[in-house]
C-alpha cells in the first residue's frame, strides 16, 4: 500500500490551516446577469477569509486582471485555466499523514454527474494546484465532489445517498465500496450516510447544505418546522438518522438544528440557501446570511458551536443565484510540512 494511504486522515476544518483556495468566476451560462454581482461576491469572501489567513483566488488567465483588482492587495491571484468556480468539489482532499504532512487525493470530475459537458479544463485544476505547490498527489479514478463529504478530522465522515449512490458518479460502486475506498484514501473509519440533500440542488444532494461537523461528536443540521415545505421530510429524515448515529469513537452525536430560511427561486427553480453551507478559517466563521428572520438564530448557533472565533455574517444570495454557497467556493489547506510531489502517486 502507497505511503500516502498508510496512516493518512482528512482533518477537520476547524483545524489550523495554511491558506483558503477560491476560483473566479467566469462561466457565463451558469450566471447570467448575475455574473458581476457573482464576482463581487467572491472577491467580498476572499477579502474577509484574508484577514486571518493567506488566500489563494485561481483565475482564468483572461480574468486575472479583473480578479485581481476586485479581490486588491494581499490575495495571490493563480493563473489557471477552469472551466467554473466550485472549488470545493473540484480542488483536492487535503490528507495527513502520521507526520503530520499534507498531501492532496485528486479525485475523478465529472461536472456533477455532466451537468455540463464541457469541464476538461475543471478536471485538471486539482492536480495543477497540487503541481504547483510542490505536493504530493495520489489520482483516484472514483468521481468525488469535496462538497459531498464532511468530516470530524478523526475518523467520521458524512455524506448523503442521494449523491454518492447515484449512478451518474460511480455506478459500479455500492455502500461498502464507497466506504473502502474513503477509508483508503481519507483515512474514514465510520461513514454516517444521510438520506438526500436540498430540493432542486444541482449537486445530487451535497451534505455540505444540510448537515456538518461542528467539534468532536457535535454536529449542526438544517432543519425546518414546516410540514407543508419541501425540504420537511428530507431534513427530518436527515435529522432522525444522525440523532441515532455513534461516530467512530462510539460517541451519540449532540445534534444542534438550524432552521432553513425562507425559499426563494430563480427561473422556476428553488434556490439552495443554507445556513450550514459556512466557511471555518483560522480564528473566524464566514457565515451565510439572507436577510431573512432565521439569520439571527443561525449566527447564534453557530457563534456558540465555535466559541472563541469571530463570527462575520455575509450575504449570499449572489452566491447561490449559481447553485452554491459560501462553503462550496471554498476549500482549507490544512496546516503543516509538504509531502514532497516526486512521491506522486496514481491509483488505478
Amino acid at each position: 500500500m502507497p505511503e500516502i494511504m498508510a496512516r493518512i486522515r482528512m482533518p477537520a476544518e476547524w483545524e489550523r490551516q495554511a491558506r483558503c483556495w477560491l476560483a473566479w468566476p467566469d462561466r457565463a451560462p451558469l450566471w447570467g446577469d448575475g455574473l458581476s454581482a457573482a464576482r463581487d461576491a467572491y472577491a467580498a469572501v476572499a477579502r474577509a477569509i484574508a484577514a486571518f489567513e493567506p488566500v489563494t483566488m485561481i483565475a482564468d488567465p483572461a480574468s486575472v486582471a479583473e480578479a485581481s483588482v476586485k479581490c486588491g492587495k494581499g490575495i495571490e491571484i493563480m493563473p489557471l485555466p477552469i472551466d467554473d468556480s466550485w472549488i470545493r468539489d473540484n480542488g483536492p482532499s487535503f490528507v495527513v499523514d502520521g507526520a503530520g504532512r499534507v498531501s492532496g487525493i485528486d479525485w475523478g470530475w465529472n461536472a456533477w454527474g455532466r451537468m455540463y459537458d464541457d469541464f476538461r479544463q475543471d478536471a485538471a485544476v486539482a492536480g495543477a494546484m497540487l503541481a504547483g505547490m510542490g505536493m504530493r498527489g495520489t489520482r483516484v479514478p472514483m468521481i468525488l465532489e469535496g462538497g459531498s463529504i464532511v468530516g470530524d478530522g478523526a475518523g467520521t465522515v458524512l455524506t448523503t445517498e442521494e449523491c454518492l449512490l447515484n449512478p451518474s458518479r460511480n455506478p459500479d460502486m455500492d455502500r461498502d465500496s464507497i466506504a473502502d475506498a474513503l477509508g483508503r484514501y481519507l483515512g474514514t473509519e465510520k461513514l454516517i450516510w444521510l438520506g438526500r440533500g436540498l430540493v432542486d440542488d444541482d449537486t445530487d444532494g451535497h451534505v455540505d447544505n444540510v448537515a456538518c461537523f461542528v467539534g468532536p461528536g457535535r454536529v449542526v443540521a438544517l432543519t425546518t418546522r414546516d410540514r407543508d415545505d419541501a425540504n420537511f421530510d428530507r431534513l427530518a429524515d436527515n435529522l432522525a438518522r444522525l440523532k441515532a448515529a455513534t461516530d467512530a469513537k462510539g460517541r451519540s452525536l449532540d445534534v444542534l438544528e438550524i432552521e432553513q430560511p425562507a425559499p426563494r427561486y430563480l427561473d422556476g427553480r428553488r434556490m439552495p440557501l443554507s445556513y450550514i453551507n459556512f466557511c471555518v478559517v483560522n480564528g473566524a466563521v464566514i457565515v451565510p446570511q439572507f436577510d431573512d428572520p432565521k439569520d439571527r438564530q443561525a449566527l447564534s448557533v453557530i457563534g456558540d458551536a465555535f466559541s472563541g472565533r469571530e463570527i462575520i455574517p455575509m450575504l449570499t444570495t449572489d452566491i447561490c443565484r449559481g447553485g452554491g454557497g459560501i462553503h462550496c467556493i471554498t476549500l482549507q489547506q490544512p496546516a503543516g510540512p509538504v509531502l514532497p510531489a516526486e512521491d506522486e502517486e496514481t491509483v488505478r
